[in-house]
């Protein structure tokens, strides 16, 4: 028998406060080409300067030695970090402080720092995807934006596994919404365009 108290076709904001570390999950129809059914981790928050994230599953086919010449010999993937500065590129690693200057994030993940640290590290230990990832671009908000698109319904705010972060999932937008109950199931099973249900 169905909860009668329960709307499982209402998708809104579950009121959860979105703070540095955790990630957005947005909404199933949102009609966005950079955050359409797209989780991004957040990096940065706040009232005063805003909002920075990454989206975690937008791998692209481009592969890191064909954008970085640093690493011609890495063939890692990349990910579109969102829509703003996307000629840049961007990173977060578990390396912590022996990448100078990087921004702890949530546990043992870190955000940009020392390239030429980063390099230094990479050319002695190797290339490894489980501990560095490479965005091109990022997702920013400015100050009050996010908290409009959050009263739009646009998005939803939740923890994450930081194990999940640095592993290139495109299901990762489906695994967020079922981890969060049987009402954001119903979503993520639901097609990307409704009028297709």
């Amino acid at each position: 028998m169905k909860n009668p108290g329960v709307d499982y076709f209402k998708f809104s904001y579950n009121k959860v406060e979105p703070k540095q570390g955790l990630v957005l999950i947005s909404e199933p129809f949102l009609n966005d080409l950079y955050f359409q059914r797209s989780v991004v981790l957040l990096t940065e928050h706040s009232a005063e300067q805003g909002t920075i994230g990454f989206v975690l599953n937008k791998p692209v086919e481009t592969k890191l030695n064909e954008v970085l010449t640093d690493f011609e010999n890495i063939r890692g993937t990349i990910s579109v970090g969102g829509p703003v500065s996307t000629n840049t590129i961007h990173y977060l690693h578990t390396y912590g402080a022996r990448v100078p200057e990087s921004v702890h994030v949530l546990e043992n993940i870190y955000w940009g720092g020392d390239f030429s640290m980063l390099k230094k590290i990479i050319s002695q230990e190797g290339y490894d995807q489980a501990k560095v990832r490479f965005f091109l671009g990022y997702s920013g908000w400015s100050p009050g934006q996010l908290d409009d698109e959050l009263a739009a319904n646009s998005w939803l705010v939740a923890s994450i596994d930081p194990a999940a972060i640095m592993t290139p999932d495109t299901q990762i937008w489906k695994h967020s919404l079922t981890r969060m109950g049987k009402k954001f199931t119903v979503w993520a099973n639901s097609p990307s365009n409704p009028s297709l249900n």
